[in-house]
């Protein structure tokens, strides 16, 4: 389904009208969000590309955040978006600095994943709930309508693998062309830990990732990685490897003074270290 006017047009329309009344807007209705599983998975998405390099500032990352992408629609909940050359407002006491307003920020996000954790989500296919409802879109229906760069589906529990679904994948990437979206993770299935597909137009990449988070027990993980495929270290990560390297770095130095003290005596014995 394509809106009948296109968003760009419809931003440049609300900008036209300057102040907009966005108190009917339900910009968080304190509903229990998530279960334990996706509310780490969000963090690990988030905290490592505030604790690294890894992409220029400003960028907004969100988890469960509220995208409102047309005043007189209702908004679509992210797992977890990623918008570049944007930041957050200081001042969260204004209701339109609260939540993702399109027409405020002036763009949309790069990247939305959706973290399957139930049957439920309509990620891919509309549940049957939803189309008792009356829904007629799923997610990436309206991802794609919008014209979200890159949609991303990840399914660690394996909850949506039929046809329709993820297909045996546990990792599948979308980009929009000008024929919509165009898989970018259809020449194979995703499902190995250190598998990765790099997202071009952001300059990062995406990767399956099998270890331990916040605790001592290994699980599998989305993760962000670099364009060889190596993980954005979160800020414990680059801490131990700070910690790591300046430790070795010591260990050469005092491996290279004790070489000198040792030389220096074979000199006192009359003993020229070079010719050993």
């Amino acid at each position: 389904m394509t809106p009948q006017q296109p968003l760009s047009q419809k931003l440049q329309n609300l900008e036209k009208v300057g102040d907009i009344d966005i108190s009917h807007l339900v910009i968080e209705d304190d509903t229990p969000v998530d279960n334990f599983q996706s509310e780490q998975q969000q963090r690990l998405l988030i905290e490592p590309l505030h604790s690294s390099s890894a992409l220029p500032k400003p960028f907004l990352a969100a988890a469960h955040v509220g995208l409102f992408y047309e005043l007189k629609e209702d908004p679509i909940v992210p797992d977890f978006m990623l918008s570049l050359g944007v930041q957050r407002a200081a001042d969260y006491s204004l209701r339109q600095n609260r939540a993702y307003l399109v027409w405020k920020l002036g763009k949309l996000p790069e990247v939305c994943i959706e973290i399957v954790s139930n049957q439920e989500g309509d990620e891919l296919f509309l549940s049957k709930q939803s189309q008792q409802q009356g829904k007629t879109r799923t997610k990436m229906d309206i991802y794609g309508d919008i014209n979200i760069p890159y949609y991303v589906v990840f399914d660690p529990l394996q909850e949506i693998q039929g046809k329709e679904g993820m297909d045996g994948a546990l990792l599948r990437v979308w980009k929009m062309s000008d024929k919509g979206y165009q898989e970018l993770t259809s020449h194979k299935q995703i499902i190995n830990p250190g598998e990765s597909v790099w997202l071009e137009e952001v300059g990062i990449g995406l990767m399956l990732w099998y270890g331990e988070f916040e605790g001592n027990i290994k699980r599998l993980w989305l993760r962000w990685c670099d364009q060889e495929g190596q993980p954005i270290p979160t800020g414990a990560e680059g801490a131990e490897i700070y910690r790591q390297r300046a430790y070795y770095i010591r260990q050469a130095e005092i491996e290279r003074q004790r070489a000198e003290r040792l030389a220096q005596k074979l000199r006192e014995m009359g003993i020229d270290p070079d010719q050993l």
